[in-house]
């Protein structure tokens, strides 16, 4: 996989708390955490569209019906003891 060097600018507080990652043995290097966060942040944004896309989906299904919570558990309790 090609790579690409980037340069960044961090506060001092940012910059002491990746290194206390790195020295707590989470991290290797600087690059590893930053690469980790990236990661998380593109799981979260793809499970943040799943969610989307469910809720989207839906919506488009129609409209919701009534539901009678007391007779779903009669149903459930004879179907399954």
């Amino acid at each position: 996989m090609a790579t690409v060097r980037k340069t960044i600018t961090l506060t001092d507080k940012q910059d002491s708390w990746i290194k206390a990652q790195i020295d707590a043995g989470h991290y290797t290097n600087d690059s590893e955490y930053i690469r980790d966060l990236i990661r998380r942040e593109q799981e979260r944004s793809a499970e943040v569209e799943a969610l989307r896309a469910a809720l989207i989906e839906g919506e488009a299904s129609g409209e919701a019906k009534p539901f009678d919570a007391g007779a779903f558990k009669q149903k459930m309790l004879v179907s399954h003891g």
